[in-house]
């Protein structure tokens, strides 16, 4: 007997506690800084028991290392978990593809090692995906050129044209790949109606429509075998049998386009919330959310930096750690060895009062002071460590301050580039 409930003035066929908890969750590894964590070294541990691994958002902007029987892979659109040959990889609706790139990343790593060897059969591309296209790319371009020239500063884009994919999803005159797969005749009429959007818009724009709808036909054979509904795909993946899903962020928290330090961020959801629309996943099967982060900060491009050093590398800007964020994993403690102290930083204050919370305003951000809390450092390798025991006392102690202090376990920590390298706390 089914139990009535009263929902907005009507019957509902079912009370709540007649639905189960979800068999199947997903686990999601997240970005907790602004990139370039060592997400894809963690991805390629947990995905060695995966069934499917998926990437829910973003493009080819992103980049995962991953290093297996001594040799380096670089994935950008590919899942990390495609090396895992038992494992079915999943690039979701909310990711936007830039097939050459796609194709040309593939090629290159085949030619490294055995590792992706069969790809294509394990891959699944959701049909809902958006399309990057060669002009997106360009015009990323124009658009950091205009503003470098116009307030003196750019956003420190990738130029991979994944801003103004999503503009044109965002616009409703994007394609897709579903497009794409089927009757090419309309797919080249609205690619034609779409070039000429943005020519409209960028006269000096440079677009060889005939050439890239040539390439475009020919890489549409090659994707017709991998395309699938993905919101069936997800749906049969969490109903169906016992299964372990693995999600794949890309970018990190404080790039995310509404959470991060906007405008210097990118153009996609690159917290949770973004797992659920970027895979169908509703809410209720987020399982485990494994937040990343190195033993300190850096960032590619422009934007508020406040515990920056004074020294800074060439392209990377190098800070303290910053404990303003949430994490579990710490995949390069091995990064610290040589400093004599470690600063944290563990409050920002503005005017001389302290903010409790972080701030959205990026002037506010450029105004902050720091206040840090130094340990010292253990000066001596930790590479041959294989559990916290054998780390130095020191390096346990800097880990145990940030457990404190964010009142969050710290699962993992990295002291070298392999999968061995990653030491499982609990």
């Amino acid at each position: 007997m089914k139990c009535p409930i009263l929902v907005l003035g009507g019957h509902y066929p079912a009370c709540f506690s007649c639905f189960s908890e979800p068999q199947n969750k997903v686990t999601v590894v997240l970005g907790a800084q602004w990139g370039d964590e060592g997400k894809g070294k963690v991805v390629d541990l947990l995905a060695m028991d995966a069934d499917i691994v998926c990437r829910c958002q973003g493009g080819n902007n992103a980049g995962h290392t991953v290093v297996v029987d001594s040799v380096e892979y670089d994935f950008h659109l590919l899942p990390s978990g495609v090396l895992n040959k038992k494992a079915t990889s999943f690039i979701g609706n909310g990711v936007v593809i830039h097939l050459p790139g796609l194709f040309e990343e593939a090629e290159k790593n085949l030619n490294k090692g055995k590792g992706l060897q069969g790809w294509e059969e394990r891959l699944k591309i959701s049909d809902r995906a958006h399309i990057v296209f060669n002009f997106h790319q360009a015009v990323d371009g124009i658009q950091e050129q205009q503003r470098q020239q116009q307030e003196g500063k750019n956003l420190g884009t990738t130029k991979k044209g994944i801003g103004p994919a999503y503009s044109s999803k965002a616009a409703r005159n994007g394609l897709r790949v579903c497009d794409l797969v089927s009757d090419f005749k309309v797919f080249e009429d609205k690619f034609r109606m779409l070039a000429e959007h943005f020519l409209t818009m960028y006269p000096n724009l440079n677009v060889d429509v005939d050439g890239e709808l040539k390439q475009l036909k020919e890489f549409a054979e090659r994707l017709r075998p991998l395309v699938t509904d993905g919101v069936y795909f997800m749906h049969k993946a969490l109903t169906g049998p016992s299964k372990k899903i693995l999600v794949e962020g890309a970018n990190a928290a404080l790039l995310d386009i509404d959470f991060g330090t906007y405008p210097f961020v990118t153009s996609s959801n690159c917290t949770v919330g973004g797992v659920c629309t970027g895979l169908g996943v509703p809410p209720s099967y987020v399982g485990r959310v494994y937040g990343v982060v190195k033993a300190y900060t850096t960032r590619v491009g422009v934007g508020a930096f406040p515990t920056e050093q004074d020294t800074v590398a060439k392209q990377r800007k190098r800070v303290w750690c910053d404990d303003g964020n949430l994490f579990t994993l710490i995949p390069a403690l091995d990064i610290l060895d040589t400093l004599p102290e470690i600063k944290v930083g563990v409050a920002y204050k503005v005017d001389g009062e302290p903010l409790p919370s972080f701030p959205a305003n990026m002037d506010v951000l450029t105004r902050v002071s720091v206040d840090y809390q130094t340990l010292p450092g253990w000066r001596c390798s930790t590479e041959s460590a294989r559990s916290f025991e054998e780390l130095p006392s020191q390096a346990q102690n800097y880990i145990r301050f940030i457990e404190d202090f964010l009142q969050v376990p710290v699962k993992w920590v990295g002291v070298g580039k392999s999968r061995e390298s990653m030491i499982k706390l609990f």
